[in-house]
């Protein structure tokens, strides 16, 4: 079996292989980055057509290959991803936080959303179920503490920023290069902390071996 890994952020394929590693080991997997989407998409301020084109483009070179899914692993592409599943209905195609928020669905009703890159927390919050209370907050200072290396730091920026959350039923942290800082974020909040990559091989593991 193979599983295509299509990623928008350098630091995101890591985190995504440690799941698979733990939860779900015996597929192939195939990593496809392209980490000037997310600059594109920062210095335009939108989702533009040329910008879902180049996902539209990734998702068929994966198909190629003969992947049996595909999961994105950047949250702020979410129209993209749904142009890429309209596409490939045959396949399961997974946005990188749809099973995150199932989960946070059935767990809770004001859910703390943590996230270190900046239009995740424009274009996540609308994909939660109707009645569900959002709480975006975005770590400053955090995936530029990543890009740099300092993964301390960053870790530590995303503990500071989920004290402020205190008040939700549970955090869920938005991007996958987030889910290294779960155990931090813990901590600081005392609650439960859903990550983006263990949601989402679980919920493929499902659809896979039922299929």
């Amino acid at each position: 079996m193979r599983i295509a890994l299509i990623h928008a952020l350098r630091h995101s394929p890591p985190p995504v292989e440690e799941s698979f590693a733990r939860l779900w080991p015996e597929p192939k997997l195939m990593n496809l980055l392209d980490d000037s989407l997310s600059a594109d998409l920062a210095a335009a301020g939108r989702i533009t057509d040329d910008i879902t084109r180049r996902f539209l483009e990734l998702s068929a070179y994966a198909v190629s290959t003969g992947a049996d899914a595909i999961l994105f692993t950047c949250s702020a592409f979410g129209p993209c991803i749904e142009a890429c599943a309209a596409k490939y209905p045959d396949i399961p195609v997974l946005k990188p936080n749809e099973a995150m928020i199932e989960e946070a669905a059935g767990l809770a009703r004001r859910v703390g959303l943590l996230a270190t890159f900046a239009p995740t927390l424009a274009s996540m919050p609308p994909e939660f179920p109707a009645g569900m209370t959002v709480v975006p907050k975005l770590a400053e200072g955090a995936l530029a503490a990543l890009d740099r290396g300092d993964v301390h730091e960053h870790d530590r920026l995303a503990a500071v920023a989920a004290a402020g959350l205190r008040d939700c039923d549970v955090i869920a942290l938005a991007q996958f290069s987030l889910a290294r800082a779960a155990g931090e974020v813990a901590k600081a909040t005392g609650l439960k902390v859903l990550t983006t990559p263990d949601c989402a091989v679980l919920k493929l593991k499902r659809l896979l071996k039922a299929a």
